[in-house]
Parts: structure tokens; sequence; C-alpha cells
């Protein structure tokens, strides 16, 4: 009987997770391919191309920035200072992950109509995805070892010196990370720009598909941002994440909390006003529009229906996303080679890709090659799992990095097989990063638009799909209800993510 070597079977295993994550590329390039070469470069010669490269990548540049700036600084006052209630500060600066982009623009334009635009943008996407940031941070500050601060004050550097030459370079992975997750958001996000109406690549992609049903076009824009997403991974590689954070020998020591001092009040006063934009306007749009009442003249759907749907799709896809990230992050860690290392880039793409051009990659491989699931509930799991597994792929991989040198190796001499060595050591190790990865694909399905409008079953409606069919009438009041379902659902998801991602609050010196 035949046996694949056990050296073999983790890459392919890989491999073909790669490759099936990565098959809407394939559909884009045949998309694309079809319209030819004259007329894709007739279609990237039109004045809107360059203005839409312009509003995406500047609007990039500037809400990454912003996300760095708010992410380490919140972090490092909750984390490195004598702040008072740091518990209840991190619990409320990582919440507004609850809230989905979406329901940021939309909270913000029913309130306040001239919060459009470019700057309206920027303001309700870095409210948005600064948690993506707060939260790898605070975790690096937490874990990170005492003494090389210590040194740097013994050597006579004074605080600010200490975080720009200690503090900031151990958080760097961590701020490279959330960089990457910020970009690729905000590169593949539809649903909060049209609330702004702020027009990007994504948005005209969709316009391509669903307004002018021009799949050539739709196509060779989403090629464009393709290559955006290829050059943000790129200059994620070269940042040198992949390094392993874990402190060797000994057991690392807290950091003391700096005194405020007389900056303790404006520290607090400043994360009070963060929270207030970032927390505290979706939190009061969605109580004003639910005390509002209904207001459309659209039938009405039972939210108890739409939830149930909104929570099993969104589980079912947590669970396969995380559990074919596994393979793919033990690739990518255990082999530094350059296959393995365009394995790991080539699934980070897809996170960029508009969640329509996912969906129709779905829709042509389903109809070719499984047509039986075709208008079925495993459709848009698999959508769901293709368009989120950078999620679980980034949680997993950071846990990896945790894990000691050679604890596999030394399992493997006592004579234990592989498959053992993955089961008894290597996973129990990396629980906490499962959790965050089924935890942060579970909160972003639940709250998916795009996919699921094309590839929910017949007759099924979401709590997203629900809220954007009310929002699209102007019904504030009547899609106020399924906004707020939406972010309840995520609280439970979010709160698992800041304590999977943190643990446990460690005791420190004053």
């Amino acid at each position: 009987m035949f046996r694949w070597p056990a050296g073999r079977v983790l890459p392919a295993v890989a491999g073909l997770v790669a490759l099936l994550v990565a098959c809407p590329l394939v559909f884009l390039g045949l998309q694309a391919g079809q319209s030819g070469w004259a007329t894709a470069a007739r279609l990237l010669q039109r004045p809107l191309i360059a203005t839409l490269l312009w509003h995406t990548v500047s609007l990039t540049v500037l809400v990454t920035a912003a996300t760095l700036v708010v992410g380490f600084g919140a972090a490092y006052l909750v984390e490195r200072t004598d702040l008072p209630g740091r518990r209840a500060w991190t619990v409320a600066l990582a919440m507004p992950l609850a809230v989905p982009e979406f329901v940021h623009g939309y909270c913000w334009v029913s309130l306040f109509p001239s919060v459009q635009g470019y700057w309206g943008a920027a303001l309700v996407m870095t409210s948005s995805l600064y948690p993506l940031v707060f939260l790898p941070v605070a975790a690096t500050l937490r874990r990170s070892d005492a003494a090389a601060e210590e040194v740097a004050r013994s050597l006579g550097h004074g605080r600010l010196a200490t975080l720009w030459r200690v503090t900031l370079p151990q958080t760097r992975p961590a701020l490279a990370g959330g960089a990457l997750l910020v970009s690729l958001y905000l590169l593949g996000e539809y649903g909060a720009f049209a609330m702004l109406r702020f027009t990007t690549f994504a948005t005209a992609i969709y316009t391509e598909y669903e307004t002018a049903f021009d799949t050539e076009s739709a196509s060779v824009l989403t090629l464009v941002l393709v290559a955006l997403a290829l050059l943000v991974v790129t200059l994620d590689a070269r940042s040198a994440r992949r390094g392993r954070v874990v402190r060797e020998g000994g057991t690392a020591r807290p950091c003391a909390p700096q005194p405020l001092g007389h900056w303790k009040a404006p520290a607090t006063s400043a994360l009070a006003a963060l929270v207030a934009v970032t927390l505290g306007v979706p939190v009061y749009a969605l109580v004003y529009w639910t005390a509002r009442g209904n207001s459309s003249t659209l039938p009405s759907t039972s939210i108890l229906s739409a939830t149930a749907a909104t929570l099993g799709y969104a589980l079912a896809a947590a669970t396969a996303a995380t559990a074919a990230a596994v393979p793919v992050a033990l690739y990518a860690w255990r082999r530094a080679t350059r296959l393995a290392r365009a394995v790991e880039r080539a699934v980070y793409l897809t996170r960029a890709l508009p969640g329509i051009a996912v969906a129709l990659a779905v829709v042509f491989f389903a109809i070719r090659y499984a047509p039986a699931v075709y208008q079925q509930p495993p459709m848009l799991v698999a959508g769901y799992a293709v368009l989120f597994f950078p999620l679980a792929l980034t949680a997993v991989r950071a846990s990896l990095t945790q894990v000691p040198h050679g604890v596999e190796d030394a399992a493997r001499s006592l004579g234990v097989r592989p498959l053992a060595v993955l089961a008894r050591v290597t996973l129990p190790l990396i629980l906490p990063g499962l959790g965050a990865a089924f935890a942060m694909v579970a909160l972003t399905a639940s709250t998916e638009l795009t996919a699921t409008l094309l590839l929910r079953p017949t007759g099924t409606e979401t709590l997203a799909t629900q809220f954007w069919a009310y929002t699209t009438d102007l019904s504030w009041g009547a899609a106020a209800p399924y906004a707020a379902v939406m972010t309840a659902l995520s609280i439970p998801a979010v709160v698992l993510l800041t304590r999977r991602t943190l643990g446990t609050p460690r005791t420190r010196k004053a």
C-alpha cells in the first residue's frame, strides 16, 4: 500500500488550501483575459482610473497611519502607565470592532449627513478599524519583558527615548500585522464607502458588476486592486515581522507602570473622547433610530429568522476557515522557503477583493464543477471561508510565533509521530490563537454584506442583507433594529477575541 511521505503531507495540504482560497484570483484572470490586452489597456487609460487610484491609495495610507498612531497610543496608555481603570478602558477601546464598518457609516450619515466624502470616510474607517492595531500592540506590551526597558533607563535614556528606541521596536511585529489587516480591509470595503458616498475601486467594481453587468471591466479593475494588495503584502513581508517574539530561557518580568503625573487627566480625557467618537456615536445612533421606530414601506422580515441564519452561516464559516488556516500557518512557520512565503502571500491577496468578486468566483466554479451546491448553503459558507481566511491565518500565525524553539523537535525525539506532536503539543500551545481566529472570522462573517447578497440561498435573509435593504430605502428607523442585533451578536466575539489576544492581566509592580 502506498504511503505519502510524512514530510510532504503538510506542503501538499497547505498548497491545496492555498489553491482553493486563491480560486477568485484565477476567476479574475480568466475574466480579464477575455477582454484582451487592447481592451484592458483602454479601460486602464480612462481618467476614472486615476481618480480611483488616488482615492483608494491616499485613503488607505491616511487611515492606516491614523490607526497606527491611535492604536499604539491607546495601547501604551493602557499597558504601560498608571492610568486608572485600565481593564475597563481595554474593553471599551476594543468594542468598536463589534460595530460593522457599514453600520458605522450608517450611524454617522444618519445623524450627521455632512459626514461624507474623503474626510468622512477617513473619520469613520479610523474609528472602526483602529482596534485591529490596538489589540495586538496591547498584547505585545503586556507580554514583553521589563529587562530591555530597564537597561535603557539605566543607561540614562529618558521616557521618550526608551519609548522610541526600545518599546516601539518591540511592538513592530504587532504594528505591521495590524497595518496589514487595516490596509486590506480598506482596499476591499464597499458598504461603508457606499454609505459615505466616497468612490474607491471597491465601489466602482460593485457598480460595474451589479449595475452595468460588465464583468470584464470589473475584473480588470479588480486586478488593479489585487496589484495594490500584493504591494501591501510585499511591504509587510519586508518589515521582518516573521521573527519570533518569544523570550528564550527564564520568565519575562512585567514592566512597572509609568506614572503619568500631571498628564493623567489629559490622558484620561483623550481616551474618553476616543471612546465617545468611536463607540458613543454608533450606540447613540442605534438607540435613537430604534426608538424612532419603523419608517419603511418595505415588507418586514423576522429578526429571529435573520439572526438564526446569520449565526448559522457565521459559525460554519469560522470553523472551516480556522481549520484550513492551521496547515498553511504551520507550513509557513516551519519552512522558511520561497514556496512557503508564496503560499502565505497568495492567500492574503483575497482579503483585498470585494465581496462580490469572491462571490462571483464561487458561483463560477460551483456551476462548472459542483452544480449540486448551487444556490445551497455550502456556497455561502465557502464564500465566507475564502473571504475571511486571511483573518484566521493572521491569528494562527501570530500564536505560532509564541511557541518556543525546539518544542516540536523535542517531542519527535522521544518517538512521538508528527500527527501526535501536532495534536498533543502544537495545537494546545496555539489554542488561544485558534480561539481568536474563530472569533474574528465569526465576527466578520456575521456582518458581511456584498457576498451575502449574491450567494445566499433563495428566500434567505441575514441581518446584513435586511439592514441594507432598509438603508437603501433611507428607512433609518427600520434598519436600526437589525444593526443593533448585529452589534449585540458581535459583542461576545469581541470579548472573546480581547481575552484570547491579551490573556489574563499580569500583576504589575507599583
